[in-house]
């Protein structure tokens, strides 16, 4: 397993710059994504996936993971909104070609959202179709196809989230946060490590999505033993932010990312 520096983290910087300090701080490798002043052009990703490529091979570090959405926000084109599978795998196999001529080795798109008059079933109908069908489409490329649960998804509950994996064949970009906020036990959240493609990482308690290294509850020796156990050897992307959403702007994002580099080191050296 080795570390990750996520782009979205340092929402005032530049995607060159992102790297520099990726660099900088000994972790060497970058997730990429859509976000803030280091976005990439995802126009130019579904038009061009070539030319796309050409600009992220040309930052210097590893690139182990794209975060993509179909649409605008959590809820744009979401894969639990019904009509936008077609759309949606269309745009997914440009997303893939730009993947594997950059040479980015997992993509994770989002489950998608409770739409307007769904209930948490219909909507993980509609989003087990859409994945069941992006997975068979990603399969003929060498980048690896991942989805993340998340707060306010369809998929919040690891029992869920198992079911989707089972029934789709696609796996996980793993984020224990998300379920710490909710409430779950770190042992539940440990069920879907086997099932892991990419990894997230950042400190959280109940309530909170986001917290100090100290303040928190998850056992971050622990995960990389589970993870280790489960024969995870991919990324660990450290992803503090900095954004509005679920209040994650109270920490210092430099900070913690050192503190979670060194916890990561630690441990690795040790094991």
């Amino acid at each position: 397993m080795k570390l990750s520096l996520t782009s979205w983290s340092m929402p005032a910087c530049t995607l060159q710059e992102c790297a520099d300090i990726s660099r900088a701080l000994g972790i060497g490798a970058l997730d990429v994504g859509l976000f803030y002043a280091s976005a990439l052009d995802r126009d130019q990703i579904l038009s061009d996936p070539a030319g796309a490529a050409e600009c992220v091979r040309a930052l210097g570090v590893d690139l182990p993971n794209y975060y993509h959405l179909f649409g605008e926000g959590l809820a744009g084109r979401n894969l639990a909104l019904p009509g936008t599978l077609d759309a949606n795998a269309r745009d997914l196999e440009a997303v893939m070609r730009f993947a594997d001529a950059a040479g980015i080795a997992t993509v994770f798109i989002l489950p998608g959202v409770i739409n307007p008059g769904q209930s948490r079933g219909d909507a993980a109908r509609v989003s087990r179709e859409s994945l069941k069908r992006l997975g068979e489409l990603a399969a003929s490329f060498d980048a690896k196809l991942c989805f993340e649960p998340h707060v306010h998804s369809l998929a919040e509950s690891p029992s869920l989230v198992a079911d989707l994996v089972a029934e789709t064949g696609v796996g996980l970009a793993l984020d224990y946060s998300h379920f710490a906020c909710l409430g779950y036990r770190q042992e539940e959240v440990d069920t879907l490590a086997p099932h892991a493609v990419h990894v997230h990482l950042r400190q959280a308690r109940v309530g909170a999505l986001q917290t100090k290294y100290a303040e928190g509850t998850l056992n971050f020796p622990a995960m990389f033993g589970t993870l280790r156990d489960a024969g995870y050897t991919g990324a660990l992307a450290i992803e503090y932010v900095h954004q509005d959403y679920m209040n994650t702007l109270c920490e210092d994002v430099l900070t913690e990312t050192v503190t979670m580099r060194d916890v990561f080191r630690n441990w690795k050296e040790a094991s």
